[in-house]
C-alpha cells in the first residue's frame, strides 16, 4: 500500500512535563527480567486519529487530555519517573515523579486530506511526535512523551511514545483505558494497575532447560543483516478477507490453522525468497506471544502493566522453507507454539540474566508482533473512536500487524515491512500477482 503524502507543516508548542495531579510514592522499584531484556530497550510510537465532533465543539482536546494524564499517573506514576542502572546494568525505576512529557501542536491541513496516509507507515510521524532533543534516551528520560495536534477541520492526533522496558502493547492498552475513563469521569480506573513485577523475575539459581532459538546468533548472518539494515524501505501490505483467502488456497482445505499461524508463515516464506539468500543460509520467524490468561500456573493478575510475553523463535534452512509448500512453513510455527508452558517462561527469564540481557538474534530474523486484538482503535477520549489507531511503523526487522479499515470500508489487517529496495519489489509482485490485483494503492515496479 503505497501512500499518497501531502506537504504539512506544523506548529510545535514549548514541551511541558506532565505530573501525578496528587504527591505520589517516591521509591525504586525493580523490573522483571522480562522487562529488562536487550530487545525492549526502544521507544514504541502509537498513533490515533480522531474526526471533528460537534458534540465537542468548545472543547480542547489537548487540555483535556493533559488533565487527564495528570489524574491517571496518580495510578500509574512509576511512569512519571525515570530509569536508572543499578548493580550489572540492571534497570530500576526511580519513580520521582518528575513526569511525563507533552507537546501540544497544530497542523496546518484537514484531517481529511491525509487519506491513508495516516497508517502505518505513517509519513507524518516526525511531526505528530516530535522527538525532544534528548528525550529519546532509555536511562534518565521521560519514560512516556504525549502530543496531541489538532488539524484544522476540528479533528486531532494523539501521539504516544513508550519506553517498551515499562510495558508492552496490553500495558499501554490499560494505561490507555485508564486515561479514557478518568478523562470521561471515572474516579479510579475499572481495572487497577498492578506492579508484581516480581512474577517474571529469574529464579534464585537460573537454569536454561528450554531451546531458545530467538537468541542463536550466527555472526556471518549478522553481519549481512547490519550490512543491508541503514538501506530498508518500508511498505504497508493489506490482507482482508479476499487476500487471506487467497493466501488459505495455498493449504488442503480441512488443515486445521489459525489465521495468524497462516499470514505470518506465507509473510516469512515470501519475504525470505524476496531476500534471495543462500539456500543453506538459517531464517528466523519470531512472534511474542502474550502470557496473560494463559492456563499456567504463573497467573499474571488482570492489572498488571508489565511485559509479560515470551518470543518462541522458529528456525529453517532458506532453501527448504522457499522451496517446500506452505504447510512446511505453518507446520514449524504451530510445533513452536505449542512448546510453550511454565518451564519454557521459567528457562526464558533464566536465560536473559545467565546470558547478560541478549537482543533477538539479528540473523535474519522477521519478528511479528501482532495487535489486532489490543484495541488502540478502539479509545474514546471524548470524541468517539479514532478513525485509526495502532503503532505506526515497522523498527527495523520488527513488523506489526494491525487491524484497519480500507479504502472500500473492509476489515482487515495491516502489516508494515523492511525490506532492502530490490527486496521489496520482489516481495510487492508477489504479494500482487498472488493477492492483491484488486486491491488499489498498490505500486509495482
Amino acid at each position: 500500500m503505497a501512500h499518497k503524502t501531502i506537504p504539512i507543516s506544523t506548529t510545535h508548542h514549548k514541551p511541558k512535563l506532565v505530573v501525578p495531579s496528587i504527591v505520589t510514592p517516591h521509591e525504586i522499584k525493580h523490573l522483571s527480567e522480562i522487562d529488562d531484556q536487550g530487545s525492549t530497550r526502544f521507544h514504541v510510537s502509537i498513533l490515533m486519529f480522531y474526526k471533528y465532533n460537534s458534540l465537542m465543539e468548545d472543547k480542547d482536546p489537548a487540555k483535556i487530555i493533559k488533565d487527564g494524564l495528570s489524574k491517571t499517573l496518580v495510578f500509574y506514576y512509576p511512569l512519571a519517573g525515570r530509569l536508572i542502572e543499578g548493580p550489572n546494568k540492571k534497570l530500576m525505576v526511580n519513580c520521582n515523579g518528575e513526569g511525563v512529557l507533552f507537546i501540544e501542536a497544530n497542523a496546518n491541513v484537514e484531517l481529511e486530506k491525509l487519506g491513508d496516509s495516516i497508517k502505518p507507515p505513517c509519513p507524518y510521524l516526525d511531526l505528530l511526535l516530535h522527538n525532544v532533543p534528548g528525550s529519546d534516551g532509555i536511562i534518565g528520560c521521560p519514560l512516556l512523551l504525549i502530543q496531541v495536534t489538532r488539524f484544522t477541520c476540528g479533528g486531532f492526533a494523539v501521539g504516544f511514545r513508550v519506553n517498551h522496558i515499562m510495558m508492552d502493547a496490553y500495558g499501554i492498552k490499560m494505561f490507555l483505558n485508564a486515561l479514557s475513563e478518568l478523562i470521561q469521569g471515572a474516579s479510579t480506573p475499572s481495572i487497577l494497575p498492578v506492579w508484581q513485577r516480581d512474577l517474571l523475575s529469574a529464579r534464585s539459581s537460573p537454569c536454561i532447560t528450554c531451546t531458545h532459538n530467538e537468541f542463536d546468533e550466527q555472526i556471518e548472518s549478522k553481519i549481512a543483516w547490519e550490512s543491508i539494515k541503514d538501506k530498508l524501505i518500508q511498505q504497508s501490505f493489506f490482507f482482508g478477507s479476499t487476500e487471506m483467502e487467497v493466501i488459505k488456497n495455498q493449504v488442503p482445505s480441512n488443515y486445521g490453522c489459525t489465521k495468524f499461524e497462516l499470514l505470518v508463515s506465507f509473510l516469512w516464506k515470501y519475504r525470505t525468497i524476496a531476500l534471495d539468500l543462500y539456500p543453506e543460509e538459517i531464517v528466523h520467524l519470531t512472534y511474542p506471544v502474550n502470557i496473560r490468561g494463559k492456563s499456567l500456573k504463573i497467573e499474571v493478575p488482570a492489572g498488571y502493566y508489565g511485559n509479560a510475553f515470551v518470543t518462541p523463535a522458529v528456525v529453517a534452512k532458506a532453501g527448504l522453507l522457499c522451496s517446500n509448500p506452505l504447510t512446511y512453513a505453518v507446520e514449524l510455527v504451530k510445533k513452536v507454539k505449542n512448546q510453550i508452558n511454565e518451564e519454557y517462561i521459567r528457562s526464558f527469564t533464566d536465560l536473559i540474566v545467565i546470558k547478560g540481557r541478549p537482543e533477538l538474534t539479528k540473523s535474519w530474523n522477521f519478528i511479528v508482533s501482532d495487535n489486532r486484538y489490543v484495541g488502540f482503535d478502539e479509545f474514546d477520549f471524548g470524541w468517539g473512536k479514532p478513525i485509526f489507531g495502532g503503532v505506526s511503523k515497522a523498527e527495523s526487522f520488527i513488523s506489526f500487524i494491525v487491524p484497519v479499515k480500507n479504502d472500500k470500508g473492509e476489515k482487515g489487517i495491516l502489516i508494515a515491512l523492511n525490506l532492502p529496495p530490490l527486496a521489496m519489489q520482489k516481495f510487492q509482485k508477489v504479494v500482487y500477482n498472488m493477492t492483491l490485483k484488486n486491491v488499489e494503492g498498490v505500486n509495482i515496479i
